[in-house]
């Protein structure tokens, strides 16, 4: 939520530029007042104390790991509704926090790697799927099957998807694990009921990626994106490695799966 990271943004800078002003100026003065009791403001006493704390939780978060949680079933059966997950903030580069500006890049996004951005036709939300799609790639989705660079990809069926909760939405839906050059990973289909939408052949462009979700036909991705089909690479927020916690409701109301505590996201 951009308000969040505004908000944590002006408070840190806030209690942070009071805190210095106290240290520099304002507590010499309250010390050259010999013999008076000249009480310390509030504003100073909450600035120094709540500034260390409001600057670590911004560090963490804007360039170590940030919190979110899976809304929707788009990246099933590897991510479930429910699912709290850590993001990476360092893998991509560093950025700054509100404008997302890289400033140190420390690495690029690599085939099969599931990412969090922020879609270009809705720039104020966080959307969550893997990237299928590098710079120059040749990409095509006929039928059930991805093509990368006019080669195929391979499928093993696994059977039938089972979940609970609101995740069984997908029951009875085929699981298959697809075959990336170099990674594999888990994907549903309804084989032979792709949308047409969906359907089509795309070159992604220099410094933009096709991202897709996992769950193919419950799946607002590249694919039926119509301002653009490509994620720019200066949306990314960041890669997803860890489930934390998985609970569909406040306070864990109606659904909790301690099993995916600690669950690396592949």
């Amino acid at each position: 939520m951009k308000w969040f990271e505004i908000a944590l943004v002006v408070l840190t800078l806030g209690s942070g530029l009071v805190w210095l002003l106290d240290k520099l100026f304002l507590a010499k003065r309250r010390a050259a007042r010999a013999g008076l009791l000249d009480t310390e403001p509030a504003l100073i006493e909450y600035s120094r104390a709540f500034f260390p704390v409001l600057a670590v939780v911004l560090i963490l978060r804007s360039f170590i790991a940030e919190p979110y949680k899976i809304p929707s079933s788009s990246m099933m059966p590897n991510l479930l509704i429910g699912d709290f997950i850590l993001v990476n903030k360092f893998s991509y580069g560093l950025r700054l926090p509100v404008t997302n500006t890289k400033f140190i890049p420390t690495g690029e996004p690599r085939r099969g790697d599931v990412v969090v951005f922020k879609p270009p036709h809705a720039p104020d939300e966080n959307w969550i799927k893997r990237i299928i799609g590098l710079p120059g790639d040749h990409i095509g989705f006929h039928g059930d099957t991805l093509y990368i660079n006019g080669e195929a990809m391979k499928y093993e069926v696994l059977g039938e998807y089972a979940g609970k909760g609101r995740n069984a939405e997908a029951n009875g839906v085929t699981l298959l694990r697809e075959s990336l050059p170099g990674r594999t990973h888990t994907v549903l289909e309804q084989i032979g009921r792709s949308n047409p939408a969906g359907q089509g052949d795309w070159v992604v462009p220099a410094g933009q990626y096709f991202v897709m979700g996992d769950n193919r036909d419950n799946s607002e991705d590249s694919r039926f994106w119509t301002q653009t089909h490509f994620l720019p690479e200066a949306n990314l927020r960041g890669k997803a490695f860890l489930i934390w916690l998985n609970c569909e409701g406040w306070f864990c109301k109606g659904s909790f799966d301690p099993s995916r505590i600690g669950t690396s996201i592949q």
